[in-house]
């Protein structure tokens, strides 16, 4: 892509989150898109969201089940920014209509306690910077029209990032095995979803290493006190007004999300 489409491209993707409409995928518009030009795209829309206030506070990462990379014809995940204003307090009502086609997944959510940069980041230098472990609740969003997404349209859009929702019970990392850590996860009292860390790359260890190096090849670290969330144990479930969802991890305790009725 030319820098002239990469800014089209952007501002495609910033009016998408402003009227909520969503956009046809980037990668039919773009014939050629490459990789490079999907991370490029993204942190212009970083840039764009912190000349007007906003700030990074961690990163997510997706695509770290395997049936998710199998359906997009990729053998490793992306990863997207998370922004100050997408952390919702839990059991609050979250507005459902700031999103475009919102749905949810649980997620284990690591707070560090010291930065990471890579590459060369080994995994027990990321144990060691890790402060604490939390239940988490994802919700996902996409600017790209009925999901319809390849591996470049959901990294140029910030990895179909939408909003956090941490649970409020810190856990030691040592205190739980992350790779057998299970969970079940409820929709309005009714079980939608049900898996382990061992989901994520194998333990969602791997995926917090994955991020640190990747990101650092890039020139950027994971900072002290920023959330990272190494992505979904199970499938993620579409969100509608009024519903309520509660995850409950073994050894981490639970998380609830409220969505308002409007």
């Amino acid at each position: 892509m030319d820098p002239q489409s990469r800014h089209e491209a952007v501002q495609s993707l910033l009016t998408a989150y402003e009227d909520k409409n969503p956009i046809a995928p980037l990668t039919a518009t773009y014939e050629g898109m490459t990789l490079e030009d999907a991370y490029a795209i993204q942190l212009a829309q970083i840039d764009a969201f912190r000349e007007r206030g906003r700030t990074i506070k961690g990163h997510k990462v997706g695509l770290t089940s395997h049936a998710m990379q199998r359906l997009l014809g990729v053998n490793e995940p992306d990863y997207g920014h998370l922004l100050d204003d997408f952390f919702y307090l839990e059991h609050m009502p979250i507005p459902v209509h700031r999103f475009l086609q919102p749905r949810i997944e649980p997620e284990v959510a690591f707070v560090l306690k010291r930065p990471l940069k890579g590459p060369g980041v080994t995994a027990h230098e990321a144990l060691a910077a890790i402060d604490f472990v939390l239940p988490a609740l994802e919700l996902v969003d996409s600017r790209i029209k009925d999901w319809k997404i390849g591996l470049f349209d959901t990294i140029a859009d910030n990895a179909s990032s939408g909003a956090v929702v941490l649970g409020s019970t810190p856990t030691k990392v040592n205190d739980v095995d992350l790779r057998l850590a299970g969970a079940t996860f409820h929709r309005n009292g009714q079980v939608v979803g049900t898996g382990a860390g061992g989901a994520v790359l194998g333990s969602p260890l791997n995926s917090l290493v994955w991020l640190a190096n990747t990101v650092g090849a890039r020139g950027i670290s994971l900072d002290a006190g920023h959330v990272v969330l190494p992505g979904s144990i199970c499938a993620m479930v579409a969100v509608a007004p009024g519903d309520t969802f509660t995850a409950t991890f073994a050894g981490l305790g639970s998380v609830t999300a409220r969505f308002s009725k409007e």
